[in-house]
């Protein structure tokens, strides 16, 4: 989830960058451009984003969950099925991209083998957002498994969107609801199974290991996605 108060000077240095994310990518010479237009030492903006761009397009990541998080509090969704609550912020997500060559170069930068776990990260983060933000109570493996799955629609997605040339990206908000289609599927074989009697003898002690994953408890690690105790059993 993003910081509650993001810092005035990061997001006065994270919009003097965009502009040159297009030409530049999120580079050495993105940050120094924005240094020099911002005014903004470049000591302070080394403390700001002690890894440069890099900083910088984690921000812009999370500056899109936080939007589409205040965008949802805005939203009716009560008479909507919960699949579709989901679909309807995955939309929002993309809705409230202001610039899609960003989310291009970003891909590209943390598709690197040294940036793979930041990129990681922040779809993990995009996904625990959109649990929370839709009032997800879970406190056990489904706590973890809700956001890997949808960890995993996200990433898809997103590579999707960024190729998509339809008209108001409707090929996309299709692939959407083929995606979550898919995964509803996988849920319905799941209870399924968990509801076979004949295979209640393997299914059963494993229900009952996964039973004892809790979910984080409720002190907030503010690197980490999701909620953590600072101490004792998980």
């Amino acid at each position: 989830m993003p910081e509650t108060v993001t810092d005035p000077n990061k997001i006065k240095l994270l919009d003097a960058a965009l502009p040159n994310v297009a030409f530049d990518g999120w580079s050495p010479a993105t940050f120094q451009a924005a240094i020099a237009q911002t005014g903004i030492s470049a000591d302070q903006a080394r403390v700001l984003f002690p890894r440069g761009a890099v900083d910088m397009a984690v921000l812009f990541h999370r500056e899109g969950d936080r939007a589409m998080v205040q965008a949802l509090r805005t939203e009716d969704l009560s008479a909507l099925r919960f699949r579709d609550k989901i679909a309807r912020a995955l939309r929002l997500r993309l809705d409230l991209v202001a610039d899609k060559e960003a989310v291009r170069r970003g891909t590209a930068l943390f598709a690197l083998p040294h940036l793979a776990a930041d990129g990681a990260r922040l779809i993990w983060g995009t996904a625990d957002a959109i649990w929370t933000a839709l009032g997800d109570t879970s406190d056990d493996v489904n706590w973890y498994t809700k956001r890997a799955t949808l960890s995993g629609v996200w990433a898809s997605v997103v590579l999707y969107w960024l190729g998509d040339q339809s008209e108001g990206h409707g090929d996309t908000d299709a692939f959407i609801d083929r995606r979550i289609g898919e995964v509803m599927q996988i849920e319905k074989f799941k209870a399924q199974v968990n509801g076979n009697r004949l295979l209640a003898p393997l299914t059963g002690p494993l229900n009952r290991l996964l039973g004892a994953i809790k979910a984080p408890g409720r002190v907030r690690d503010p690197n980490v996605p999701g909620l953590w105790r600072t101490g004792g059993d998980l």
